[in-house]
């Protein structure tokens, strides 16, 4: 009796682990895994990355693909930092599903990384406009505001950056650039209160940090 119990429990543990048989493959959920593994496990994200892009491709290749296959497969291939192929991708995808903005957004992020700021800002507008608090809103605001910020048009940055930090709280990076936004339109109180928000999210922020100093030297 007891040799058949062990067997049975042997059968059912068998079937509860990865690649159980009939499992249909997941790229969103394997691009999850990637992204949460990132930075503190950086070969096991690149490895549930590749699952993904493998698992798109293999969808594409059998016609099973969706508007959600080229989107999951354009967010991998941008945490890749394969921005070219998230253009060719993600332009095959927009000729399928030409209102999918989530495939806009994701692009325009990637002609950002290409310097090309006009594309981008382009594509990140028209999320906006269709979808301003939509799930990719927060980002496009904070691309939005990085652009106009780099071609010191700091004022529109700051509306931009106020947008994204309104929309995602919790993001001490996009505080500390709301603030050097701020500072670079002579807004030295306003940027002083950025600046300490970062810090109050990220005590160990010396970027922040010196950022303060300078606007409280500068008299806010």
């Amino acid at each position: 009796m007891k040799k058949i119990l062990l067997c049975l429990a042997l059968v059912c543990a068998a079937g509860q682990g990865f690649g159980q048989e009939g499992e249909k493959p997941d790229a969103l959920a394997a691009y999850r895994r990637g992204r949460d593994a990132e930075g503190r496990r950086p070969a096991e994200a690149e490895r549930y990355y590749a699952d993904s892009v493998r698992i798109c491709n293999d969808e594409i290749a059998q016609n099973r693909a969706t508007r959600d296959t080229y989107t999951v497969l354009c967010w991998t291939l941008q945490r890749q930092k394969k921005y070219r192929d998230v253009l060719s991708w993600g332009e095959r995808g927009r000729g399928l599903y030409p209102d999918d903005l989530r495939i806009v957004e994701i692009m325009g992020e990637a002609y950002f990384y290409l310097d090309n700021y006009a594309a981008s800002l382009r594509s990140m507008q028209r999320y906006i406009n269709g979808l301003p608090r939509g799930d990719r809103a927060a980002n496009a605001f904070f691309f939005s505001g990085e652009i106009y910020r780099l071609q010191k048009k700091f004022r529109k940055a700051d509306i931009a950056y106020s947008a994204a930090v309104n929309l995602e709280r919790s993001n001490a990076l996009w505080w500390y650039r709301l603030g050097l936004a701020r500072e670079g339109a002579g807004e030295n109180a306003d940027a002083a209160a950025a600046f300490k928000q970062a810090i109050q999210l990220n005590p160990n922020y010396p970027e922040a940090k010196d950022g303060l100093a300078r606007v409280q030297a500068k008299g806010t």
